[in-house]
């Protein structure tokens, strides 16, 4: 499913049209926004805010994900809109539904965070976010993240894909009834009915 078909792209131009990239520094200076936006190397996308459907999903993994990861004292979890810089070279900076980081892991936090994060997940919906599923699930890969869920939330299933030396593992699908097995949360044993409360 792609993600975000409503997709608009916003970049740096002058006054006749040539396109200009934008460096990281501009990026973070632009005025801040409750919508997603992301720089894909050097062009800033937004999109339309998503939909309540999809915000009751991302709440609702966030308090699975908090409780389990704050309980054991694994790391933080974090939800969006918020910058991770995957490439400051690029630049690359994504804004994922959520992510977790663990203690000790390869992400740096300050106002912003930089560098992977150990698990990414994003909430497919009807309306998606920026990118289709497959390019930002390559960024993921090719910038060190380890892992990353695939939320269908329609039809109530999760993907997981492990992610190695910049290439996908193993890639396991997981019914809206089974327990979300995770490499990075290997403890974690919730089914994503049990976190939405689908009807069983």
């Amino acid at each position: 499913m792609a993600r975000w078909h409503d997709l608009l792209a916003c970049v740096l131009a002058t006054d006749d049209g040539t396109v200009v990239d934008m460096t990281l520094r501009e990026y973070f200076e632009t005025p801040e926004s409750l919508v997603p936006q992301e720089l894909i190397y050097g062009a800033m996308r937004v999109a339309e805010s998503p939909t309540p459907m999809h915000q009751e999903a991302v709440g609702a993994l966030y308090l699975a994900l908090h409780e389990h990861v704050r309980s054991r004292q694994l790391g933080r979890v974090w939800l969006a809109p918020l910058d991770v810089v995957l490439d400051a070279q690029g630049p690359l900076v994504v804004q994922p539904d959520l992510f977790v980081i663990l203690n000790g892991g390869a992400a740096v936090v300050s106002q912003k965070v930089f560098g992977p994060p150990d698990l990414v997940i994003e909430v497919l919906s009807p309306k998606p976010r920026i990118g289709d599923t497959d390019e930002r699930v390559a960024w993921f890969c090719d910038h060190g993240v380890r892992e990353c869920w695939l939320v269908h939330q329609l039809t109530g299933r999760v993907e997981v894909l492990h992610f190695r030396d910049g290439q996908v593992r193993l890639r396991t699908t997981h019914a809206r009834l089974e327990p979300i097995a995770s490499g990075v949360l290997p403890e974690f044993d919730r089914s994503l009915a049990s976190i939405l409360g689908y009807p069983v």
